[in-house]
């Protein structure tokens, strides 16, 4: 039986809505980039992770607005961002702010206080780069996760705003875990500014509005399925589609694929972003001593 998350909240502040700019210059097309989500493979000695991303542009939008990490990289850090405001200062805000933390926590392990910091240095660093060419103000939302054992089997969740992170057990009999909660002025019980909804983000990246990321820990076994992704998704998505997508078996670039034409069929109009990851244990038997010590069993996933 899991134990309980470690929750550690990140600060409360409210935000200065970004203004709309236009967006030029930038690639048109409705899936990311070359047309098609990407898959990637990392392994250890201890365990298998399959990554898979895709990432579409909303149509009442010039150019893709969201952001994630590349699947490139060796696998410790995983980020979806959203941009937010419109044209392109969200979609320069929203990809400062993958490429600050890929540069601030790639390669580290990681923790609560590394990621909080990290969110800080960030937002400082958009809020510069930004005002540099113009004097609208941008942001992000995000989350982002990594593995912070050998085994792969317990993960950080590192959030702010909206971007939420999900966990589909491998039992056929368990539904969809969200695990992350919104920052958004409904649930954190604050009055939005003038002309917003209560269902906007109250935390962003970019215009001083965060005092660094929520952050838990969470246990990921063999075979489940760990899920990041932008508001276009999961606004227009219930319980039972995603249980349906990710349950298919199929690989994993085509389940987010589908989570994103689901959305759409489902009156999703605004950039779409779903980031997959399904950790398998190691196909060799792990010593006695470090099962005992690691709380996994003998095939590198955790004890059940």
């Amino acid at each position: 039986m899991e134990s309980p998350p470690q929750f550690f909240p990140g600060g409360m502040r409210t935000p200065i809505e970004p203004s709309v700019a236009p967006c030029a210059g930038w690639d048109e097309a409705g899936w990311d980039e070359d047309g098609s989500g990407r898959q990637a493979v990392f392994t250890t000695a201890f365990c298998r992770v399959e990554a898979a991303v895709a990432s579409s542009r909303g149509p009442r939008h010039a150019c893709n607005e969201d952001a994630h990490a590349g699947l490139e990289d060796a696998g410790r850090l995983f980020v979806v961002a959203d941009g937010v405001g419109g044209g392109a200062v969200a979609h320069v805000a929203s990809r400062l702010l993958v490429a600050q933390l890929k540069a601030a926590l790639g390669g580290h392990r990681l923790d609560p206080v590394r990621v909080r910091h990290a969110m800080l240095e960030a937002d400082r660093n958009i809020a510069r780069a930004i005002a540099l060419q113009t004097n609208l103000p941008g942001a992000a939302t995000v989350v982002l996760c990594g593995p912070v054992d050998v085994l792969a089997s317990k993960w950080l969740i590192g959030w702010v705003g909206d971007c939420r992170a999900y966990r589909l057990p491998a039992r056929a009999d368990s539904g969809i875990d969200l695990l992350t909660r919104d920052d958004t002025f409904r649930e954190l019980g604050e009055l939005p500014p003038h002309g917003g909804s209560v269902d906007d983000p109250a935390r962003m990246v970019g215009n001083g509005a965060t005092l660094g990321a929520n952050v838990a820990i969470h246990e990921l076994q063999s075979d489940d399925l760990l899920a990041l992704c932008s508001d276009g998704v999961h606004k227009h998505l219930e319980a039972g589609d995603w249980e349906r997508v990710l349950r298919q078996p199929v690989p994993l670039v085509r389940r987010c694929e589908a989570l994103i034409t689901s959305a759409r069929a489902n009156g999703s109009d605004d950039d779409a972003t779903v980031l997959l990851l399904h950790r398998t244990g190691s196909s060799i038997r792990l010593p006695r001593w470090m099962t005992r010590f690691s709380g996994c069993d003998a095939d590198g996933g955790p004890s059940r």
